[in-house]
């Protein structure tokens, strides 16, 4: 029997590669640029998206963050363990909980932006301002049109 032989191929050159070692090292510097104790990325997409949306339920926070629900939950225990975040049972729906930054998570979030920033600078430092705006454009198309395919499709703004 013939064994069958698969060809080559170079990791290097395929997009999903490369953008997972992108990813790898984005957040890498997200983290050193944070620092020891700070927030993750995660927990930082949390935050900023309960400050920007005081009230959001765990759900809507799901599907802006684009993570899956229990995931989600997860994140919100730690914010809120860490004293940054809290629930509140909805005035509508007593079954619903609504988030909602505490003073202590105000005070973390305006500490992580100029860090998170300065990750995004660092991230992109090695393309010119022109390369720059054409990867953003390209990535948010590439975002965008395979939205749906994830397994936690985001509520795309």
């Amino acid at each position: 029997m013939k064994k069958t032989v698969a060809a080559p191929v170079d990791i290097d050159l395929q997009p999903g590669y490369a953008i997972r070692r992108l990813h790898q090292i984005s957040v890498g510097i997200f983290l050193q640029s944070v620092g020891e104790g700070g927030v993750t990325p995660v927990q930082y997409a949390a935050l900023q998206v309960v400050s920007n949306l005081p009230g959001i339920d765990q759900r809507t926070l799901a599907r802006n963050i684009a993570l899956d629900t229990s995931t989600t939950g997860g994140v919100v225990d730690r914010l809120e363990a860490r004293g940054w975040l809290e629930r509140r049972t909805s005035p509508q729906d007593r079954r619903a909980r609504q988030l909602f930054l505490t003073r202590a998570g105000d005070q973390t979030l305006a500490e992580t932006i100029p860090a998170m920033l300065s990750a995004q600078e660092q991230i992109l430092a090695p393309l010119t301002e022109s390369q720059r705006k054409v990867f953003m454009r390209m990535l948010q198309v590439l975002v965008t049109q395979n939205n749906e395919m994830s397994r936690a499709p985001s509520d795309i703004r």
